[in-house]
């Protein structure tokens, strides 16, 4: 009886070790992880967020492309480089909207200007909108530091009811506590006002003593890409600088299509053009993806 009772007791405390272990495992997916202090030798961060608790999470390949792979961006090119250098010399800049079309080199640009930039000291964070409501611990997290920070935000826009769109606001220009000295703002976003344009909207406009007053509404939008001191626009490619791209990635892939028989320059440029006509759209991006394509081919 004394060993049977015994083997009973052995047994319900390993099923009671079992339950314990299966709870804990079952809990450690529930609390916040990565609440450790930031790895700072990272030269890219990723905010990530669980319920209330935020952390930056080291990125150890961030992505690599060059400056001189975004062709036909010149002026871009330019006002953005210039502007990131003048913020890691401790000078004037602002923070950027890049805005316009869908695959023109928004984003990469941002990348690019990183990659460029990164031994200098600037370092990347990225953050997604539904993010951006824990805007002020990641601007007091990094306001001590010495390195310089952007701070990313990709293909934004929002409703005017979201809550990131206050704290964007506030973090920008607008909250009684100041925006550290090391951070600047890039966004990218398809709208030049971040948010929907509705045509019931331009009727509140008004003519007073000859100048146009936006209504209220129209304002409100306004105000929030108002505070990016700094506007790129991206426009449409035309069809030579559609093809000059197409042919600049081939050769980043190891084609030889660019310098063959002309019949075979023809028929990869037909190609190319029906490509980015399926895709409806005659952009970095489609390029890219065509020449990816093309090389892979037997």
């Amino acid at each position: 009886m004394s060993s049977n009772r015994t083997d009973s007791e052995m047994g319900a405390k390993k099923r009671l070790l079992q339950r314990v272990e299966t709870l804990l495992e079952r809990l450690a997916t529930l609390l916040p992880a990565g609440t450790d202090a930031p790895d700072w030798t990272a030269h890219a961060f990723r905010w990530r967020r669980r319920g209330d608790r935020g952390w930056l999470q080291a990125v150890p390949a961030p992505h690599r492309i060059d400056l001189d792979d975004l062709l036909c961006l010149d002026r871009q090119k330019t006002e953005i480089e210039r502007n990131t250098a003048q913020f890691l010399a401790g000078r004037g800049a602002n923070n950027v909207l890049l805005w316009g079309s869908r695959g023109t080199g928004k984003s990469s640009l941002i990348k690019a200007v990183f990659n460029a930039m990164r031994d200098r000291g600037l370092r990347l964070i990225e953050v997604d909108k539904d993010d951006l409501i824990q805007l002020p611990e990641i601007l007091e997290l990094i306001r001590d530091r010495p390195e310089r920070f952007i701070l990313f935000c990709d293909d934004l826009s929002f409703e005017a009811s979201e809550s990131g769109y206050k704290a964007l606001k506030a973090a920008l220009d607008g909250s009684i506590t100041a925006t550290p000295e090391n951070l600047l703002i890039y966004a990218t976003s398809n709208r030049r006002h971040l948010l929907p344009e509705l045509q019931s909207e331009n009727r509140e406009a008004r003519f007073v003593d000859g100048e146009l007053h936006h209504g209220e509404a129209v304002e409100e939008k306004i105000s929030l890409s108002d505070r990016f001191g700094l506007w790129i626009a991206f426009h449409p490619f035309s069809q030579a600088q559609y093809l000059a791209l197409v042919r600049h990635w081939l050769a980043r892939f190891g084609d030889a299509s660019e310098v063959a028989a002309p019949e075979a320059r023809e028929m990869l440029e037909r190609a190319a053009l029906q490509w980015a006509l399926r895709r409806g759209s005659r952009s970095g991006r489609t390029a890219w993806q065509f020449a990816r394509d093309w090389s892979g081919r037997d």
